[in-house]
């Protein structure tokens, strides 16, 4: 045999050997594998971390004759009901003997309650094969759960926290509600006319009714709810109960008792969507979980917010507790108690439902809001308990825009803005309050440069066109001067000052205040346009309500604010903005508004209160060409006496005043807050 044929058969030797030898070790593997009781067990625990349930049961010893089904079945409920995750054992000691394997181990897992940690013992056999399986019973999930007892899961629910007056007067909180549905058993046999006659009174569709009435789980005797209303709603209930059929229980929901007088300030809350369950992750929140959608509820949602607890625990046969398990104490939400006052809100609210306004209540001594109106508006309510179809419909499409917050927007300001401009005038020395601008008839412009373009005012006076005299008559001419004379760039830095073209601190984001688009007052016409409050000037309501506040204020401008405190102590928006001798000055020629009887709001004078007060009336033109636009009308006001038992300040705007009496419709709107 040559050298190489020798080689061929030494290799061919070498790779028999290999293989001999892995396929014996393979085999011991194998078999060590099948008779490791350990092993059975950590793989048993994996596929029921894998929900596995059917691997689970081949794992399991067949002379326990236990059902395959009712394994699964219980198995799948106990452990997907208490949301049971992250599943691990321990092995601390294996007993074998003969045939038989023991095996001590504990068990960690999380539940919706929370950790789960105890000891437990498994019991393990050889099959014909020589293989372990596991001597199943119900001991092996819970040591003590016996096959007749069961596991409960209990909810503990975790209420959202009040939102409060600043009497203590609950605007939204948890209260009774009446759930309204029907029992088919109760029904009439000719159901028809009945379902037509429910969906009418409860403005759902007919479809509605009849799929809930055919859910699978319906009998003869169940209660299948339709809609949810608020408790007070007698008269719908008394109409409703006339049907045979129809039954009415108590059920608890959030609840807003002002309903709309207050409803774009409150928001509303609803069911949590998927996208805000993402959002929110780890913060205790579930698929049933409500949240914030608009308004404060939306914006002090963290501190609203409550999260449910959970117990587990387990029972006899009988109901019995015989253990708890687990259990996750629920967390309520915290209150928040605001500056609103329940009856200004209403009050300002019902003044002005009729018409698209806005309007804004502060003391003007502290800066608390005790009112935030915007009409017209819906009713919280409806989205919490829930909104059919229809309801949404009529809202969403309302050429009114009832959906939109109208205190949060800018609006141009027309003469309400004519003390700001004096102020600033007198603030910047470009004149002095008894300077004579000069009678200039109801017409005016500064140059022939201004081509066509005049500034109109509506009437004359016989008095010298002093400050005064301009902000009792509403003079449009002398604070078209007044612009010009103040000048761009002091007029803007005094803006600026003021807060205009920067977002102004609120709970609420506001819109922000500005006089031109541009950053810039580009010629002089929009310089003297926005001496009366025209041009491209726009001013947020609040923002509005805390300039004004510095007249009240020796010329401070007090922060506006909604949360409550007990320390009454004023912050400041903006400490001197105006010197005390201009800011005295501005509050004597409105209280002049008021009660000269010339001046543009004598009317709102009130026996006993005295007042500083300006009207205003913006028109909206697409340019200046347009005859047909409309007029926004302003009235705003505040009580001067420092010591007066509710001092109040309120800036209003209502829009199409045109044809309607101009500001003085609003003015007769607002009087009755002062009286």
């Amino acid at each position: 045999m040559d050298q190489k044929s020798k080689k061929v058969i030494i290799l061919i030797a070498m790779i028999v050997t290999v293989l001999i030898i892995v396929t014996v070790c393979f085999f011991i593997w194998y078999n060590s594998n099948k008779t490791n009781p350990e092993e059975i067990l950590i793989a048993y625990v994996d596929d029921l971390k894998n929900q596995n349930y059917e691997a689970m049961y081949e794992k399991i010893s067949k002379k326990n004759n236990v059902n395959k089904e009712k394994f699964i079945a219980r198995n799948k409920n106990i452990y997907e009901g208490i949301e049971a995750k992250n599943i691990s054992i321990s092995i601390a000691k294996t007993t074998k003997e003969g045939d038989r394997a023991q095996i001590i181990f504990s068990t960690s897992m999380q539940t919706i309650a929370g950790e789960i940690n105890f000891s437990n013992t498994a019991n393990l056999v050889k099959n014909e094969e020589n293989s372990y399986e596991i001597e199943w019973s119900s001991s092996l999930i819970f040591p003590e759960l016996k096959e007749d007892y069961k596991i409960r899961v209990k909810t503990l629910e975790g209420i959202r926290g009040k939102i409060l007056d600043r009497n203590d007067v609950v605007l939204a909180g948890k209260q009774t509600a009446s759930s309204i549905g029907l029992v088919p058993g109760k029904m009439q046999e000719n159901r028809k006319e009945d379902i037509v006659q429910i969906a009418t009174l409860l403005d759902i569709s007919e479809e509605t009714i009849q799929n809930a009435l055919s859910a699978s789980y319906v009998k003869e005797d169940t209660f299948v709810p339709l809609k949810t209303v608020q408790k007070s709603e007698q008269e719908l209930k008394n109409q409703l109960l006339e049907i045979p059929g129809i039954k009415i229980i108590d059920t608890t929901a959030r609840v807003y008792p002002l309903g709309e007088a207050v409803s774009h300030l409150l928001g509303y809350v609803q069911t949590i969507s998927t996208e805000e369950l993402k959002e929110n992750a780890d913060k205790g929140y579930t698929e049933t979980s409500v949240i914030g959608k608009t308004g404060l509820e939306k914006t002090y949602e963290d501190t609203l917010h409550a999260t449910d607890g959970a117990e587990i625990y387990m029972t006899d046969a009988e109901g019995n507790k015989k253990k708890t398990l687990a259990k996750k104490q629920e967390k309520n939400g915290e209150n928040i108690k605001l500056t609103i006052d329940a009856t200004v809100q209403q009050k300002l609210y019902e003044q002005l439902k009729e018409d698209k306004a806005t309007a804004v209540a502060m003391n003007p001594n502290t800066g608390e809001i005790l009112a935030l109106v915007s009409c017209p508006t819906f009713d919280s309510n409806d989205f919490s308990l829930g909104m059919t179809t229809n309801e949404w419909n009529r809202l969403s499409q309302d050429e009114a825009k009832p959906l939109y917050n109208r205190y949060l927007q800018a609006y141009v300001p027309g003469s309400s803005f004519k003390p700001i401009t004096g102020a600033i005038g007198l603030e910047t020395n470009a004149f002095s309050a008894e300077e004579n601008f000069g009678t200039s008839g109801t017409k005016w412009q500064a140059s022939t440069s201004w081509k066509d373009f005049y500034v109109t005012t509506l009437t004359t006076y016989s008095g010298l066109a002093n400050l005064q005299n301009a902000l009792v008559y509403s003079d449009n001419i002398y604070f078209a001067k007044a612009g010009i004379k103040i000048g761009k760039d002091n007029f803007i830095n005094k803006l600026n000052a003021l807060g205009f073209t920067r977002k102004v601190n609120f709970e609420q984001e506001l819109a922000m205040s500005s006089y031109s688009n541009s950053g810039s007052f580009n010629t002089e016409t929009q310089l003297a346009n926005t001496g009366y409050g025209q041009g491209e000037l726009l001013v947020n309501p609040v923002h509005m309500a805390m300039i004004y506040s510095s007249f009240a204020n020796e010329g401070n401008m007090l922060q506006a604010y909604l949360i409550y405190k007990e320390d009454k102590t004023p912050t400041y928006y903006a400490e001197k903005v105006f010197s005390k001798e201009t800011a005295d000055t501005i509050k004597e020629d409105l209280i002049q508004v008021v009660e000269n009887p010339n001046g543009t709001a004598h009317s709102a004078k009130v026996e006993g209160v005295v007042l500083a007060a300006k009207t205003g009336t913006a028109e909206i033109k697409d340019s200046k060409d347009d005859t047909e636009g409309t007029e926004l009308g302003w009235f705003n006001a505040f009580t001067t006496d420092k010591n007066a038992q509710n001092p109040l300040l309120i800036v209003s705007m209502v829009e199409d005043v045109k044809n309607r009496g101009g500001s003085h419709y609003v003015l007769e709107k607002i009087k009755p807050m002062f009286e």
